[in-house]
């Protein structure tokens, strides 16, 4: 099992930043794939960025050149720099990770999910 907690949500003004951080505990070594992706109220989770244990990156198009992930394997956590921060980008942002296992299976988690609202 992976359980994942969210930290670094809130409020902030359009222009602004923030940094979401998110710690992951469970019995595993190393997660494959740690990032987020992000909810708005009524549309789709969509992906922000993914980063795996390797350093391969994936970013959203709209959010290349203002977020940055960045991760720590030996801690299990990955954070996102939000910069330039617009009212378009507020939802609710979850932390996401995918562990490979044995056979070609995986397990995914999801965190429950920070609350970011940007004003214009």
């Amino acid at each position: 099992q992976v359980h994942l907690v969210e930290s670094g949500g809130g409020l902030v003004q359009a222009g602004g930043s923030l940094r979401l951080s998110c710690a992951a505990s469970g019995s595993f070594f190393r997660l494959n794939v740690m990032g987020w992706y992000r909810q708005a109220p009524g549309k789709q989770r969509e992906l922000v960025a993914t980063l795996t244990n390797g350093g391969s990156l994936n970013y959203a198009d709209s959010m290349k050149g203002r977020f940055t992930i960045s991760r720590d394997n030996a801690k299990n956590t990955v954070d996102l720099q939000m910069n330039s921060l617009k009212p378009e980008d507020s939802a609710v942002y979850y932390c996401y990770s995918k562990l490979d296992l044995p056979a070609y299976r995986y397990l995914e988690a999801w965190g429950q999910g920070t609350l970011v609202t940007v004003s214009s």
